[in-house]
């Protein structure tokens, strides 16, 4: 669906005088787009009546088709451009509208942004729950992590929250994230999973260890979509009113509670039900049980992080609510399944960039990279214009001086393409001013990080609050995974890193997957 105030420019636009306008034809599609098929009749593409969806022009009733079967040729010629690049990462997916709800004044004292300027404020938006590793055919119950991405719609542009439901990830080096997704790939000649190439890059990359520890307990296989916790996991700044500004973390916790298959059941699901998940959520949803997350920040200012036990934009840490508390700021709730799936969750796109005044990214290395890769891989699937289809558009109006590509269907009239002083748009006032919010001391270097005793930390903190069964579950599923890995030399290796972990859980590991230590 078009954005309101945008569907209402163009009905202005196409109705204004007795002249042509080019929108006066969107302007019918869109009206109609909800009507019940039986109320309308068939047409070729260009709108043309025509007699039968199956009809032909041919040389007789046994001879050749021709190429003047227009209906043919296009039907035909559509089916094998019908589907886009599937996402690299979050292929399979989920997806439901809602909105966002402030609940607390938390969220205004520590940014001005407006979607958090008053309790019981709503904001729209659309949401994408997915897992990552596998294609779009793949089973949504399998052992992998999980994303979260909402689109907020407000009043100042775009909010793009992505999201997975883990407080961490694998790796902080973010040029390692294509040799990472690699390893989950297929093999290039087999074409299917090799278990070397994915326990050879853990092994190889210490750094991992929270991370693979947190995915090989019952988290890394989630009943379906609803009764998982979502984490920006990188670091962002919150500035407020008055120009003052912390370091944050954004997280969503469901509200639905935790709840998490075993291995066993998640093997079962995936053979008995792939599509678990979407169906899930869309039953739920359908039914009036509407899912929701509560929305916390977690703030510190810059003297607190600098005395932080860690370094703060280091993605393979989390802040853990006993040394960063967690602030309630609203609660998002999904209440509207989508009437298309091609059109409003195969299309939708998120970018952590898009945020609005009162929100600003960090050095954090992992988002930097972000930054680019999110609007550049839209970009690359969709078209330089993504941002115009119905579902990323922005509610508000849009002024820039961005003109042309690809399927460009809102080209800003004739306004000038550039900065022009003739025709001058205006310019919002600079709300604050950051140019001291980060100090830069020395100068480049080509750098990569080094796994470290401090990278063990949290992974032994996190063994040792689990329970005597998910220890018990998750030296299986590691055994069970590790265990398809047919190279000794590198089980061997990663059962020495879980033995640095914890001795006896080394010990169980190697014994289980058949190597000494």
């Amino acid at each position: 669906m078009l954005a309101p105030t945008f569907v209402l420019l163009l009905a202005q636009l196409a109705f204004a005088d007795g002249n042509f306008n080019m929108y006066q034809g969107p302007i019918t599609q869109v009206q109609h787009v909800g009507d019940p098929a039986s109320s309308l009749t068939f047409t070729l593409t260009g709108g043309q009546p025509f007699w039968n969806p199956y009809m032909v022009d041919r040389l007789g009733t046994t001879g050749p088709l021709l190429l003047q079967s227009t209906n043919m040729i296009e039907q035909l010629a559509h089916f094998v451009r019908e589907r886009v690049p599937e996402r690299q990462v979050h292929a399979k997916a989920a997806g439901a509208h809602g909105y966002f709800e402030v609940t607390t004044l938390n969220g205004a004292k520590l940014s001005m942004a407006d979607v958090f300027s008053e309790v019981g404020k709503r904001t729209p938006l659309t949401a994408r729950l997915s897992t990552i590793a596998g294609n779009s055919g793949n089973a949504d119950s399998v052992r992998d992590l999980r994303g979260l991405a909402f689109k907020l719609r407000t009043q100042q542009g775009i909010l793009d929250w992505v999201f997975l439901n883990h407080p961490v990830f694998w790796l902080r080096d973010p040029v390692k994230f294509p040799h990472f997704i690699h390893t989950q790939k297929r093999h290039p000649a087999t074409h299917v999973t090799n278990f070397n190439d994915f326990w050879d890059y853990l092994s190889a990359n210490n750094e991992s260890i929270h991370q693979v520890m947190r995915t090989f307990t019952d988290l890394g296989t989630p009943y379906g979509f609803r009764h998982m916790n979502g984490h920006a996991g990188n670091t962002f700044r919150a500035v407020a009113a008055d120009g003052s500004w912390n370091y944050i973390k954004i997280s969503a916790i469901s509200d639905q509670g935790i709840k998490n298959n075993t291995q066993e059941e998640a093997t079962k699901v995936a053979g008995e039900s792939p599509d678990f998940g979407l169906t899930d959520l869309w039953d739920a949803i359908e039914a009036g049980d509407f899912p929701s997350w509560t929305v916390y920040f977690q703030a510190m200012n810059a003297t607190q992080a600098e005395k932080f036990k860690y370094n703060i934009f280091d993605l393979t840490k989390e802040w853990l609510p006993e040394d960063v508390p967690l602030i309630e700021i609203g609660r998002i709730t999904l209440n509207q399944n989508v009437a298309n799936y091609h059109q409003e969750v195969e299309q939708v796109s998120y970018d952590p960039g898009q945020m609005p005044p009162g929100l600003e990214p960090t050095e954090d290395p992992t988002l930097q990279a972000r930054l680019f890769a999110y609007a550049d891989a839209a970009r690359s699937r969709i078209g330089v214009n993504y941002k115009q289809l119905p579902i990323n558009c922005p509610l508000n109006l849009i002024a820039t001086f961005t003109r042309d590509g690809a399927m460009s269907f809102y080209n800003q009239g004739s306004r000038p393409e550039f900065a022009s002083t003739q025709d001058a748009l205006k310019l919002t006032p600079r709300p604050y001013n950051d140019d001291n919010h980060t100090i830069w001391v020395g100068g480049a270097v080509k750098f990569v990080s080094t796994p470290s005793e401090i990278d063990f930390d949290q992974a032994r903190g996190f063994w040792g609050r689990l329970s005597v069964t998910d220890q018990e579950h998750f030296i299986s599923n590691v055994v069970g995974h590790l265990g398809l890995a047919t190279n000794a030399d590198i089980r061997q290796k990663q059962a020495r890193i879980f033995a640095h972990v914890n001795a006896t859980l080394g010990q169980r590991i190697a014994e289980g997957v058949k190597v000494s230590l």
